[in-house]
């Protein structure tokens, strides 16, 4: 007869096993992709310090992301076509620090860039093809201890749930004319945006970086409307949402994509 310890191990494995692939709290039918194997890894950070990025979002506690963001691999960045888009997240395959039945979900805000000195299965978590999270210690550790390391995980594509209205944040000189999107609900990112002044007719930006976007126009004195499209085919319209007394250096907001 096999010993004690050795019958409760046979028991409990499978048990603890199945504690890390419970169903995700997250609802399916907000979920955008299937489940995809990747890695994490984290770094600390103050969150009075959250500010920066690759997605041009600057402070990140002022437009409503926190801690719950993510660094994205180059595979999984796109140039700054991702940011702004959710990711849930979940520890797999380590018994030992996987936090059981969790989950987070996280917002694109950052790149993680390759480190082309070390190959992408030896140290260079980041380089391509790698599909690779570094998140936040604070958002690591809702998922796994932070001995972990680098741990293996599964992502996938989640609907953004946002407060409030898509916010458009306008700057540039004279006729350079640049806007910041954030606080997008619905697929979260921006493939695509279209602006028109009462002088014109619709007009496509150009991806200046993450989620500035830019055109060289005199809008001076005119209200703007803008056309969002996101990845999951969507298009919303924003008419006058900057009044004709706009200003640079003001953030103003529009309506939300539906969920």
């Amino acid at each position: 007869m096999a010993p004690p310890l050795l019958l409760l191990l046979f028991f409990l494995l499978p048990a603890l096993s199945a504690a890390h692939q419970r169903p995700s709290p997250y609802g399916s039918s907000s979920a955008l992709t299937e489940w995809r194997n990747a890695k994490a890894s984290y770094f600390s950070i103050d969150p009075e310090d959250a500010v920066g990025g690759a997605c041009g979002f600057g402070d990140l506690g002022k437009h409503g992301y926190g801690m719950a963001t993510v660094g994205l691999s180059t595979a999984l960045f796109e140039r700054g076509a991702s940011c702004g888009g959710c990711y849930e997240v979940r520890c797999v395959e380590d018994l030992k620090y996987c936090l059981p039945g969790t989950s987070i979900v996280v917002t694109a805000t950052n790149f993680c860039p390759p480190n082309y000195g070390f190959p992408a299965d030896a140290g260079g978590v980041c380089n391509p093809p790698n599909h690779h999270f570094l998140l936040p210690i604070q958002a690591f550790e809702k998922i796994a201890l932070w001995k972990a390391g680098v741990m293996p995980i599964q992502y996938r594509r989640v609907k953004c749930l946002r407060e409030g209205g898509v916010r458009f944040s306008v700057s540039g000189k004279g006729s350079f004319f640049t806007v910041l999107i954030s606080n997008v609900g619905g697929a979260g990112d921006v493939r695509s945006v279209k602006l028109k002044g009462t002088e014109s007719g619709w007009l496509s930006m150009g991806r200046n970086w993450g989620q500035i976007w830019h055109i060289n126009l005199d809008l001076k004195g005119q209200p703007v409307s803008f056309e969002l499209s996101s990845s999951d085919g969507t298009t919303m319209t924003n008419f006058n949402v900057v009044p004709k007394d706009w200003e640079f250096g003001k953030t103003y907001t529009g309506k939300q994509f539906l969920l």
